[in-house]
């Protein structure tokens, strides 16, 4: 189906709906592998701050021996049952494209979506990765030097962050990836966007005059332990950026952090696109700061 850009949805709040009775939202997350989300806790507890009944539902497609060639069914079906919408996450960000009405101009220029609002029967698709990260970094790196960021890891998340990065006033943008022609392509992608800013590099030539690293790859996880890089690569005058957060203290952050480095850690970027996509479901403005705190409890239960 053909793809058009809307605006953002205008969205009854809780104030003009009925006082006698709490608002129900119906949300989920369509993925693999993801039983230990902390999703459905953040967003249920912030509706229950604004007065509303949600039910956050997982749509493990590992559970289900489904695949993103299922996201049609899934979609009709979460239509059909009245979902406000659903987040998406790996690996059905690109995938699902295809399968919805329009995208936001951030969705539409970034190449991916992770939520997806539904609204009068049109499935519409937007990218609050980019933003989630943004609000994360700019909290725990006021003031950070932008003048030759790395980013190690061009895939979903890498590919939302470079957009965000090159918002922020990143002067150069090194992009490094396992795959070369990925990196290439998310650089092509970007300069066509925001000026001849970005480029397509090796770890180590990026490196060598980087003012901060932005680590954007799986490596780090409790499934995948380890380091990203080789940390002879790691400056005390760097910043760090960390998308992983689980474990919310990685190896990489550790290191830079003994180092001397100032660093942020991958729950900034997990709170702040929870925030975004949680005023698209609802059209209520979360208490962001709320939330971080909560999701930093929920953390450190695990």
């Amino acid at each position: 189906m053909s793809l058009q850009l809307l605006d953002p949805p205008v969205i009854p709040t809780t104030s003009t709906m009925s006082s006698t009775s709490p608002r129900k939202v119906l949300i989920g997350l369509i993925g693999a592998g993801i039983q230990k989300s902390l999703s459905p806790a953040l967003h249920e507890e912030e509706a229950r701050h604004h007065g509303m009944r949600l039910h956050y539902q997982l749509i493990d497609l590992d559970r289900s021996a489904s695949s993103a060639e299922h996201l049609p069914t899934l979609l009709s079906a979460a239509r059909i049952m009245g979902y406000a919408g659903c987040n998406v996450t790996y690996p059905c960000k690109q995938a699902v494209i295809p399968h919805l009405d329009s995208l936001s101009e951030e969705a539409r220029a970034m190449g991916a979506v992770n939520t997806v609002v539904i609204r009068d029967g049109q499935l519409v698709g937007h990218n609050t990765d980019g933003s989630g990260w943004a609000w994360g970094f700019t909290r725990a790196l006021p003031g950070a030097d932008l003048r030759r960021v790395v980013l190690l890891g061009a895939g979903g998340a890498g590919a939302a962050i470079a957009h965000a990065v090159l918002r922020l006033g990143a002067e150069h943008l090194s992009i490094v990836d396992a795959q070369p022609e990925r990196a290439a392509q998310l650089a092509a992608d970007v300069n066509a966007l925001y000026g001849a800013r970005a480029e397509a590099s090796d770890i180590q030539s990026a490196m060598a005059q980087a003012t901060g690293l932005i680590h954007a790859t799986p490596t780090g996880m409790d499934k995948l332990p380890g380091l990203p890089l080789d940390v002879g690569l790691l400056r005390p005058a760097m910043w760090v950026s960390e998308v992983v957060y689980f474990p919310l203290d990685t190896a990489l952050l550790q290191t830079a952090r003994a180092l001397g480095c100032r660093v942020s850690d991958g729950g900034g970027m997990a709170v702040g696109q929870a925030v975004g996509a949680f005023e698209l479901f609802t059209g209520e403005a979360p208490d962001a700061a709320r939330m971080d705190a909560h999701f930093r409890r929920l953390v450190s239960a695990r």
